[in-house]
C-alpha cells in the first residue's frame, strides 16, 4: 500500500489551484474532442437538398458547441426551461378561437409579422409538443424568429390547452383531423399566403403523420420542420421507462396529462375516469385512455400507428429534422438516417449533443439566438423568402 500513501501524500503536496486547473484542463480535452462536433447530415448526397444546405446553410456544415457547463442529455432537457422562460419575452399573441366539424374547440395563437407586410405574407404553423402551448419557451422562441423574418407565426394549440375542453376527446400522436381543419381555415382566411409548418416533439409526429398520409400528399404545406420528433415510439418509450432520471419527464408527462383530463366537465369523461387520474406513467394514460378514445387495440396498437420512423418515404415535400444524439426522448437508432440517405427532399441534422428540445450554446444562453432557433431562421428564409421551394415541386417522384 506504499504507492498509494506516496499518491495521497503528492496530492497533498500540491495546491488546490493546482489540482482544480488539472480537472478543468481534462474537462477542456474532453469537451473540445468528444463534445464539439460537426452535426450528422443524412440525405441523398449531391441531392437538391444537400445542394440546398450546402449553398444556403452553412450553420449545418459548422460544429455544435453545446453550452460549456450544461452537456449532459437531461440537463440540456431541462435547463432551457428556466434559461429560455426568463431571457425570451412574453409574445404578444392575438387569439382565435376555432370550432371544428365535431363541436370540439381550440385556440390559434397568432403573432403578425411585420406592419406593412400584405396579409399574403408567409405563414408558419406550429404544432407544440405533448404538453406543450404557445406559451412555452421554445414556441415563443420560434414565434420571435418568424416575426423577425416576416413571416406570420401561427401557433396551434390543442384541444385542452388554453381553453376548457367541448368534447371528451384531447388529441393524440397520429390523429391529425384537427390540424387538417386548421390548414383548411388558415389557407382560406390567409389566401395566397405561402405556407410552412413546424412541429416539436409530439407535433413533429402529427406532422410527420399527415405529410406521409394520402391527405398530405395534396397538401398546400410548401415545406416543413420537426424538431426533436420521437421517430420510433417504441424506442422513445422504452428510453423514457429508463430509471431513474429519465422516469422522472415520463411520470411529469402523465401528470400533466391527467391533469387535462380532470378538467372535463362530468357529462364528457369516461367510464374509467377514477382509473386514468391514478396512471402514473405515460404508457398506463395510453393504455387507460388515448388507445381507447382514438379507437386502438392498446398503447402498443397506438404506437404502431403513431411512429413515423417507417412512413418518411412517403413524404413529398422538403423538410428538415433536427435531433440530437442524446435526446432521452429519442435514442438515436430510432432516427431513420438509413431512409433520409436515399431521399431526396428529407435532411435529418443529428447534433451530438443537445438533448430533447435543448439545444443550448455559449457560456451563457440567454439570447434568442439560440441553435434551434438559427437554424429556423435560415432554413425558413431560403425556403419561404428566397423561393427554395420551387426547387421541389409537388409533382416530382419521390422515391428510395
Amino acid at each position: 500500500m506504499e504507492w498509494v500513501e506516496s499518491l495521497i501524500h503528492t496530492l497533498n503536496s500540491h495546491s488546490k489551484w493546482y489540482i482544480a486547473s488539472a480537472i478543468t484542463s481534462c474537462y477542456m480535452l474532453y469537451y473540445l474532442f468528444e463534445v464539439v462536433k460537426k452535426p450528422i447530415l443524412a440525405t441523398k448526397p449531391k441531392g437538391k437538398f444537400s445542394e440546398l444546405i450546402e449553398k444556403n446553410m452553412p450553420i449545418l456544415k459548422e460544429n455544435f458547441w453545446p453550452t460549456l457547463w450544461c452537456i449532459e442529455p437531461r440537463a440540456q432537457t431541462i435547463i432551457p426551461l428556466f434559461v429560455r422562460k426568463r431571457s425570451i419575452p412574453v409574445v404578444p399573441y392575438k387569439r382565435e378561437i376555432l370550432t371544428l366539424k365535431d363541436g370540439g374547440e381550440l385556440c390559434l395563437d397568432i403573432l403578425e409579422p411585420k406592419e406593412g407586410l400584405p396579409s399574403n405574407a408567409p405563414t408558419i404553423i406550429a404544432i407544440p409538443g405533448i404538453t406543450g402551448s404557445s406559451r412555452t419557451d421554445y414556441s415563443r422562441g420560434l414565434a420571435w424568429t418568424a416575426q423577425s423574418l416576416g413571416i406570420r407565426f401561427i401557433a396551434f394549440n390543442q384541444r385542452g390547452s388554453g381553453i376548457p375542453l367541448k368534447t371528451a376527446r384531447t388529441y393524440c400522436a397520429c390523429n391529425y383531423e384537427d390540424f387538417m381543419e386548421v390548414l383548411d381555415h388558415v389557407k382560406t382566411k390567409y389566401e395566397g399566403s405561402l405556407l410552412g409548418a413546424v412541429g416539436i416533439s409530439m407535433g413533429g409526429l402529427i406532422l410527420g403523420n399527415y405529410l406521409s398520409s394520402p391527405e398530405g400528399a395534396k397538401t398546400p404545406i410548401s415545406c416543413a420542420m420537426l424538431i426533436s420528433v420521437p421517430w420510433n415510439v417504441h424506442i422513445g418509450m422504452k428510453s423514457l421507462e429508463t430509471p431513474p432520471l429519465n422516469t422522472v419527464f415520463n411520470r411529469r408527462i402523465a401528470t400533466r396529462l391527467c391533469g387535462i383530463i380532470k378538467k372535463m366537465d362530468p357529462p364528457l369523461r369516461p367510464d374509467n375516469y377514477d382509473d386514468i387520474l391514478k396512471c402514473e406513467t405515460i404508457r398506463d394514460l395510453d393504455n387507460n385512455y388515448t388507445a381507447r378514445a382514438f379507437g386502438y387495440k392498446d398503447a402498443n396498437d397506438y404506437y404502431d400507428h403513431a411512429t413515423i420512423h417507417d412512413k418518411i418515404h412517403k413524404v413529398t415535400l422538403p423538410v428538415l429534422c433536427l435531433n440530437s444524439a442524446d435526446d432521452p426522448f429519442q435514442p438515436v437508432e430510432g432516427i431513420p438516417l438509413d431512409v433520409a440517405n436515399k431521399m431526396d427532399n428529407i435532411c435529418i441534422a443529428v447534433t451530438s449533443r443537445g438533448g430533447h428540445i435543448g439545444f443550448m450554446e455559449g457560456i451563457c444562453p440567454t439570447n434568442k439566438e439560440q441553435y434551434m432557433f438559427r437554424i429556423f431562421y435560415k432554413y425558413f428564409k431560403t425556403m419561404l423568402l428566397e423561393d427554395g421551394v420551387n426547387n421541389f415541386k409537388k409533382e416530382d417522384d419521390v422515391s428510395i
